[in-house]
């Protein structure tokens, strides 16, 4: 199922193809409208990405190096792509395969990347936005700007968090700390084998 959110943006991308009288709906139309998606925009702007910069390249591409596509008929209505197909269809798969009931515009941002051959991704590259910083940031809140680092509750830690004392502090590296052992502490205090 689509987002509510993702439905706005994917009617936004169609109406910039037909602005521009494009006959095909391409990336880089769903790019541009992913720019305004309340899901997708949070995930650009953790990965640091210049938005102003992003848009103008976006818009400069579509109004001058996508002649080839230009509507004959303006009665026609601009079809989606193979390309603009596999990437809803990538991102559905995703997220049904996941557990999740909706398709996002943040999905549908990590799905771009495997068109690698589309101008969208390349855009997205010269912002040094990766498919890493973009799963990252969706999946453990974490930005490139430490500042819009999100704190995420992980599922499953209940019952660890009950079992320990309300005076006990956690510091940087609890699991290290709680479920690892030094290697290099035990190798200087002789208590490993020489050939380790």
């Amino acid at each position: 199922m689509i987002s509510e959110n993702l439905e706005k943006t994917l009617h936004l991308a169609v109406g910039y193809a037909k602005q521009h009288g494009h006959e095909f709906v391409t990336l880089e139309h769903l790019l541009l409208a992913l720019l305004d998606d309340e899901d997708a925009l949070p995930v650009l702007k953790a990965c640091q990405c210049n938005l102003p910069e992003l848009q103008s390249s976006l818009m400069a591409f579509l109004s001058s190096d996508l002649e080839s596509i230009k509507r004959s008929d303006e009665n026609i209505q601009p079809q989606p792509t193979s390309g603009f197909q596999r990437v809803l269809q990538r991102a559905a798969i995703h997220v049904q395969s996941s557990g999740r009931d909706e398709v996002t515009g943040s999905n549908i941002l990590v799905a771009l990347f495997a068109e690698r051959e589309s101008h969208a991704v390349f855009f997205l590259q010269q912002q040094d936005v990766s498919r890493l910083d973009v799963v990252q940031f969706i999946s453990h809140g974490i930005a490139k700007i430490p500042e819009l680092h999100e704190h995420r509750h992980i599922r499953g830690t209940e019952e660890f968090e009950e079992e320990l004392d309300e005076d006990e502090e956690l510091d940087e590296f609890p699991a290290l700390q709680n479920w690892c052992i030094n290697l290099n502490e035990k190798a200087q205090a002789g208590k490993i084998d020489a050939l380790i």
